[in-house]
């Protein structure tokens, strides 16, 4: 792989799976598409670990199953080496070459457990939450989602949340947000937002992936689109390595170089699609982009446009 070369995975949801199947991260034939072991072998430095929960249980019992992915994550994947990322300080020894461990930094994805408490929020920043999700497809009590009819925007506890990431410095993610709903956060927001797993509407038309509009305003607040690989997000049948290229050549054309990264939600899916079936494919990607953009561009791709995000952002 190209020297100096840092690479960052934006979602995962690699947590939930172990719960949801009681799978192990550090076991060698680990049904986790994105194992320790597998973690290894794709050459990311940094993972973003999702706590995602089931959107139909109450606000107390998201809460409760963010808790017990949180302890998973410290009690399972730590413990394998992986060094929590809580601050922009932090981020230095990602980009050290010296250094050859894997960071992680946890997320939430969907925000309901807050139960439309400010406190809660700031108790999942000091157990080293760091970056949300607003909503998953439904509604929640901060706003719309993609999957609701009534496209609704922020509600006014949605704008607090917004504000107080802002102030702790947090990462705003607006994958799975309504259509009005990523224009209040924009609007709102005096931070870079993401889009950590999402694609090109113009390439695949697909209600989680983002309009034109949308791309060039999120590359604007100086964040960035993940491109993922959700095989329905990437093409109608058949996906595979090549329309993960199509998306973020698409991406790159409409967001600009520096407004680009990848978002793989691995564990999230039931199958990758082909040529990226799970974290061991991920040399080929880089080869591949590598092969298309050359260097200075491809390591964008590949981690350094999350890095200054996440350096502008945590505190």
């Amino acid at each position: 792989m190209f020297q100096g070369n840092r690479v960052v995975d934006g979602h995962a949801d690699i947590l939930y799976r172990m719960g949801r199947e009681n799978l192990s991260f550090g076991d060698v034939d680990s049904k986790l598409q994105q194992s320790y072991e597998k973690l290894k072998a794709s050459g990311v430095d940094l993972q973003v670990f999702v706590t995602f929960v089931e959107p139909a249980l109450s606000s107390g019992e998201q809460l409760y199953e963010v808790f017990s992915s949180l302890q998973r994550f410290y009690d399972e994947v730590v413990p394998k080496g992986v060094s929590p990322i809580l601050s922009a300080a932090d981020l230095a020894n990602v980009r050290n070459p010296e250094q050859h461990q894997i960071f992680g930094l946890l997320s939430v994805e969907g925000a309901e457990c807050l139960d439309r408490r400010i406190s809660v929020l700031d108790g999942l920043y000091r157990m080293g939450i760091r970056l949300i999700g607003l909503t998953w497809n439904g509604q929640n009590c901060l706003a719309d989602g993609v999957g609701e009819l009534r496209g609704g925007g922020l509600t006014q506890f949605g704008f607090e949340v917004v504000q107080r990431m802002n102030e702790l410095g947090m990462v705003i993610d607006v994958s799975h947000l309504s259509v009005q709903g990523v224009w209040d956060v924009l609007d709102t927001s005096r931070a870079p937002i993401v889009a950590s797993h999402s694609n090109a509407m113009r390439v695949h038309a697909h209600r989680r992936n983002l309009t034109d509009d949308q791309i060039r305003a999120i590359a604007r607040s100086g964040g960035l689109i993940g491109a993922t690989f959700v095989p329905p997000f990437l093409a109608e049948k058949g996906a595979s390595i090549d329309d993960v290229l199509r998306h973020i050549d698409y991406l790159l054309t409409i967001a600009g170089e520096d407004a680009v990264g990848l978002g793989s939600d691995f564990d999230g899916i039931d199958e990758g699609p082909v040529g990226l079936r799970d974290g061991r494919s991920y040399p080929d990607l880089l080869e591949r982009l590598y092969r298309a953009y050359g260097e200075p561009l491809a390591k964008k791709i590949a981690g350094e446009s999350w890095l200054r995000v996440l350096e502008s952002v945590l505190r």
